[in-house]
């Protein structure tokens, strides 16, 4: 019986050896899959979310080749182009750059409270084949009555 449970006690340490290298190659190949994930997640919503800061001009000059891609343009909202209609939640507009190059906007959502009052916006979204550009976000800057800095107004189009 001393026979048997000497021999049950002692384990080889070529097994032990092997079964903590393989434990230790586990983890680091686990690591590595966890980072790999975070860069890939990270370039993704880099991409995704990324736009192109354009002007009016920059942008008509472009034309179709930008047609779908995700770009950002800034300009004055030209005086007597909002066509807002409540039915659609639609309102379209136009801005403008310094040159008097002009862009058709429509945004999908709620006409913010002080869009007469607009000087410029900053629009986010993509130029659509027919040279409108589909606005996601609108961002406007209105003069304020007390202050010489413009106040800003941000609205997120409905899906």
């Amino acid at each position: 019986m001393t026979q048997l449970t000497t021999q049950a006690q002692a384990i080889p340490t070529d097994l032990a050896e092997k079964k903590s290298s393989s434990k230790n190659l586990k983890f680091v190949i686990g690591g590595l899959l966890l980072i790999g994930l975070v860069v890939a997640l990270m370039v993704q919503a880099t991409m995704s979310t990324g736009a192109y800061y354009m002007t009016v001009g920059e942008l008509n000059s472009k034309g179709a080749g930008i047609v779908g891609e995700r770009v950002r343009v800034s300009g004055t909202v030209v005086d007597g182009s909002e066509d807002w209609r409540p039915q659609e939640i639609t309102l379209r507009f136009s801005i403008a750059d310094e040159n008097g190059a002009q862009l058709p906007i429509v945004f999908s959502g709620p006409r913010p409270d002080n869009f007469q009052r607009a000087a410029s916006a900053i629009v986010e979204g993509e130029l659509l084949p027919d040279g409108s550009f589909q606005a996601e976000t609108l961002l406007l800057k209105c003069p304020s009555r007390y202050e010489e800095e413009p106040e800003e107004v941000f609205a997120r189009a409905s899906q």
